[in-house]
């Protein structure tokens, strides 16, 4: 079976290199919270570790050139911030985050969720000016969603009282701050447009911190404020502050006080229609503005691919890796070498001269000490050989039997055992036990 031709067969490097392409064309650059683990810092100055959630997790390295501008030092098991584009290490074709910026999570993590959620809404179209819809010329009645006793509601009725005291309020009291606030408000919200008693609806609370404000910079806000009907004004906070909501509703005041005069008639009203366009002019400008920022930072993006710092730090990061895989070597490698060490010095000591010669003068003591106690044995053994035959010898002695009375005659030295032997005249000599008798025969005469 042979497989079919394709005239674009690619290779793993290549499609590793493409990969990476579109993934840092795709991610130029994005904000992320995560905790740190497998944190490495390695003598290159580089870092490497893992950003997790609860849910998954991903690779990270951020080289020297922008951590040495890193105030917070990362260890494991911190929550932090980070801003870095998407990139993919080729050896390896492991998709990574290359780390540009970092800092511990917190307030920044609110920042982060409140631009996802605007660059969410910006592309769905939700700030798009072609929604908004114009205050009415003729503003009887005005809907205010807001704390029934927070300060928001009493400075809009000192305004209103104060330039029309004609106009009817209806106020739809909602939480402003907690977990249940955007909920509330939605809910108010779509209740004031289902009943369509009003000419205008102010959506706002007084000033507070960002936590304090973070309601308005809910989905369900949002939405809420998009799908309703009625011209909406958001009046968040003070004038530095801004929400989701003032991009979504049809017009921001800075404060709920400038919210309550955007909807009372004055003689300053063609003022009040050019700080209206003003208003407009501004978001719509700082929406172009960012829409720019994002083309010039893919434009950044896509220049520096082509730059060899993306190259030259990617062969660091694989010199780091092979400088990490090379020292667990050398460490397998003296660990074998230590433990082979040992069993040599181990046979060494079985074989060293000096236990050796311990264990010869000991063999040899115990040669000695047997040495001496067979020679003793053979030596008293021979002792009492000796003595029998000594015993034995003496009894058998001529010498014994002559101290018994008994003598030898002898003629030249010869004994003589019969008369036959001698003659007259020859001289015998006759030993004794005590001496020796020299006699010459006179004469012979023979038993009869």
């Amino acid at each position: 079976m042979s497989l079919p031709q394709n005239n674009k067969v690619y290779t793993v490097s290549r499609l590793n290199r493409e990969i990476r392409s579109l993934l840092e064309q795709g991610f130029a650059s994005l904000e992320l919270t995560g905790e740190i683990s497998n944190f490495v810092a390695p003598a290159s100055g580089h870092w490497y570790f893992s950003l997790k959630d609860e849910k998954a997790q991903i690779k990270a390295a951020m080289w020297r050139g922008n951590n040495r501008y890193c105030k917070y030092r990362p260890e494991n098991g911190a929550q932090v911030q980070v801003k870095a584009r998407v990139s993919v290490y080729e050896p390896r074709g492991d998709y990574q985050l290359i780390v540009e910026q970092m800092a511990p999570a917190g307030e920044g993590l609110l920042k982060q969720q409140f631009e996802a959620l605007q660059m969410q809404l910006a592309a769905e179209g939700l700030f798009n000016s072609f929604h908004k819809k114009p205050l009415p010329q003729q503003i009887n009645r005005i809907g205010v969603v807001t704390s029934a006793t927070g300060a928001a509601i009493k400075d809009i009725l000192s305004v209103l009282k104060r330039r029309a005291p004609q106009l009817e309020i209806t106020i739809y009291p909602s939480l402003v701050q907690g977990k249940e606030a955007a909920a509330q408000i939605a809910e108010k919200i779509a209740l004031a447009d289902k009943r369509n008693e009003v000419d205008v609806l102010i959506v706002g609370r007084g000033g507070g911190s960002l936590e304090d404000l973070w309601c308005f910079n809910e989905e369900v806000v949002a939405r809420a404020i998009f799908a309703c009907t009625l011209p909406v004004i958001s009046a968040v906070g003070h004038e530095i502050d801004t929400t989701i909501s003032d991009y979504v509703a049809d017009l921001r005041a800075p404060t709920p006080s400038a919210a309550a005069e955007l909807v009372s008639p004055d003689s300053s009203e063609l003022i009040s229609y050019v700080k209206d366009r003003k208003q407009r002019l501004a978001i719509a400008l700082k929406r172009t503005l960012y829409d720019e920022q994002q083309h010039v930072a893919r434009l950044q993006q896509r220049l520096s691919l082509q730059h060899p710092r993306n190259q030259l730090m990617q062969q660091e990061q694989r010199v780091d890796e092979l400088q990490q895989r090379l020292l667990r070597a050398l460490q397998y490698q003296q660990q074998k070498q230590h433990h082979k060490v040992n069993v040599l010095e181990h046979a060494l000591l079985k074989f060293h001269p000096e236990k050796r010669l311990s264990n010869a003068k000991a063999k040899l003591d115990r040669l000695t000490s047997t040495l001496y106690n067979t020679m003793a044995q053979h030596s008293a053994s021979q002792q009492n050989q000796l003595a029998l035959l000594a015993a034995r010898l003496d009894s058998v002695s001529p010498l014994a039997v002559l101290s018994r009375g008994y003598s030898i005659t002898q003629k030249n030295n010869h004994v003589v055992t019969s008369i036959a032997d001698v003659k007259v005249g020859d001289t015998l000599v006759t030993q004794l036990a005590d001496g020796q008798i020299h006699t010459q025969i006179k004469d012979i005469a023979k038993l009869k």
